[in-house]
């Protein structure tokens, strides 16, 4: 109980416990007892439909337009339950008011995520003589609802499309959604964008502008993922049309593909702009998932312009509206599983990511299924789990592969999968990634992905003796990505600089690419990456000794000759570092070669392993 005498229930199982218990005549008296004593005209209209259990005409009226002042509001789930409440308190001689009341119920539902109420409209009105367009406009909304899971409605896609014949607007509304499953679960952008191109043109014979506004969003943002070079004049075809600001889904609305295109061409100011005027109008009007999506974007926006704590307080936003709204949880942990590993800590990150990937996996869910793994996979590369992070992240291509996606700008997974390859001892097939996608990045302009790749590839000259020239490249991949406005790469870049500076044993400029790399992680709030950035001890004693020898080694070969001084076997090093016994032994070779050690004694006494 709080101080002025209300009374809260901190478990949200708790009332419905309570009204269970109780029996009708207790119920009805609390509900009359609420609409007598609460502030807000929709609720006491709300109390005073469950008073009772009767038809009422003027009752069903009220509650009406109290579903109709919730809409406005941008209230959605709860103008669904009242609208399913106006329909039980409809009398039988008027069907029309009744089903009218379902209908709009079922579209509150969808619109709002709430599969449960959308289900239970949906129901009522199948069962009713409804007509095609409102069987279909039910269907519809059961489909909406659903969010990410799309997966499991090939029936309810089937009957409504048998419902939507003879009506171009009704199969236009049906075809756009199939466009829309073809993308999030079928993983499959081609029939997305052929499906928007159907329900493009019967929106247009149906009159259908804000369908059809739509329809050109979906085939722009496939066009952009195939790589097709007419995707933004596509884009300003939608932009165009006078259509509402927010249309339904805001995923699909023009003004918002504008703001994911700029993220992905690094235009961030403009696009963070963009994002910070359309929060308060979704917020205001929109469904959970438009804001959802706003915020995902501010998210990803903040992370790009080296702002972690405001891209983490923008995540956590996101979560908790998930958990509230009853959400696809996926996107959700992909966008906590992102701010943690930029701006939080590894450990996290790597939990949130792995129940983004399962909840994904359990929906169907391609698109964010590929971004959970592209998280875990920038983590476990950032934690020295190189070996990992190459399984990880060839998951991540193959899944992109599957879906035909060319544009690289999308999901950079390209460059952390070329320095995983490269700290595995695998530079020839680093280098062989970086020459493909640098091909499609340069005819497709995308700079920032053409950085990331140089950066990979100093990496890989290094590994091939040809420091010089690696210096020099990842010297230069730093200053472009400053030009960009990307301070977070260019600290990575930085961090990469100094780690072959050090194998070099050129040990001032080491430490003042680590030191700047610090810098800018730390101004950024990049607290794990900060940490990375710490300069190891290399003064006296054993560790400096130990540092200095490692220092001569690749990633990869540290982390072998940390294991056998350790004492591992050949096959034992082999299966932690999930390579084959083979390759130990290659590698075993060259760290012989270049520390001037004959045995795994001399090589644990080298690093002073005890």
């Amino acid at each position: 109980m709080e101080e002025d005498g209300t009374i809260r229930f901190t478990a949200g199982a708790l009332p419905t416990a309570l009204a269970a218990d109780a029996g009708w005549p207790e119920r009805a008296a609390g509900h009359a007892a609420l609409a007598a004593a609460v502030d807000d005209p929709v609720q006491a209209v709300r109390h005073r439909a469950l008073a009772v259990d009767a038809p009422d005409e003027a009752l069903a009226t009220e509650i009406t337009e109290a579903a109709a002042s919730c809409r406005r509001r941008g209230q959605r789930a709860l103008a669904a339950e009242l609208g399913l409440l106006a329909a039980d308190r409809t009398p039988c001689h008027l069907p029309g008011e009744e089903l009218a009341r379902l209908v709009g119920a079922a579209e509150d539902a969808g619109w709002a995520g709430r599969a449960d109420l959308a289900r239970r409209a949906t129901r009522a009105v199948l069962a009713r003589d409804a007509s095609p367009a409102d069987r279909v406009r039910a269907r519809l909304a059961v489909i909406d609802a659903e969010g990410q899971a799309l997966g499991a409605l090939d029936e309810t896609f089937a009957h409504a499309a048998a419902d939507a014949e003879g009506d171009p607007a009704l199969q236009a509304a049906i075809r756009l959604r199939i466009a829309w499953k073809h993308n999030l679960s079928d993983g499959d952008p081609v029939r997305s964008r052929d499906a928007a191109a159907q329900a493009g043109v019967l929106a247009r014979s149906g009159g259908d502008q804000v369908a059809e506004a739509m329809a050109l969003t979906v085939r722009a943002r496939m066009g952009r993922i195939l790589g097709d070079r007419d995707a933004e004049e596509i884009l300003a075809e939608a932009l165009a049309l006078p259509v509402p600001e927010v249309p339904l889904g805001m995923r699909n609305a023009p003004q918002y593909l504008a703001v994911r295109h700029a993220l992905f061409d690094d235009r961030l100011a403009d696009a963070g702009r963009q994002l910070l005027l359309l929060l308060p109008a979704v917020r205001r009007t929109g469904s959970a998932e438009d804001v959802f999506e706003v915020l995902r974007s501010l998210t990803e926006v903040e992370l790009r312009r080296g702002r972690c704590a405001a891209a983490t307080a923008h995540a956590h936003d996101a979560l908790r509206l998930t958990v509230e709204a009853g959400l696809s949880p996926g996107p959700a942990w992909y966008v906590a599983a992102m701010a943690e590993a930029m701006g939080g800590g590894f450990p996290r990150a790597a939990g949130y990511a792995r129940r983004g990937i399962q909840a994904s996996e359990e929906e169907h869910d391609q698109i964010f299924l590929s971004r959970g793994l592209y998280v875990l996979g920038l983590v476990e590369l950032a934690t020295g789990e190189a070996a990992k992070a190459v399984a990880t992240l060839r998951r991540v291509a193959e899944l992109e592969a599957a879906q035909q996606v060319v544009d690289p700008s999308i999901l950079r997974w390209h460059g952390e999968l070329a320095e995983a390859l490269v700290a595995v001892d695998a530079p020839e097939e680093a280098a062989e990634l970086q020459a493909r996608v640098r091909k499609t990045a340069l005819v497709l302009g995308r700079t920032s992905v053409i950085a990331a790749l140089d950066r990979a590839r100093g990496l890989c000259l290094s590994a091939h003796g040809e420091a010089e020239a690696a210096v020099a490249l990842l010297e230069d991949t730093a200053e472009r990505f400053a030009l960009l406005g990307l301070p977070l790469e260019r600290a990575r870049t930085l961090l990469a600089l100094a780690r072959v500076e050090r194998r070099r044993r050129r040990r001032a400029p080491a430490r003042a690419a680590l030191a700047a790399a610090a810098e800018a992680f730390a101004r950024a709030g990049a607290t794990p990456w900060a940490e990375l950035a710490r300069e190891p001890s290399s003064s006296g004693g054993d560790g400096g000794a130990a540092a200095r020898s490692l220092a001569a080694l690749t990633e990869a070969e540290t982390r072998l000759a940390v294991l056998v001084a350790q004492g591992a076997s050949n096959q034992e090093a082999a299966a932690k570092l999930f390579v084959s016994v083979k390759t130990v032994e290659a590698r075993l070779t060259r760290i012989y070669q270049k520390l001037d050690v004959r045995s795994r004694a001399q090589l644990a006494t080298t690093l002073r392993i005890r």
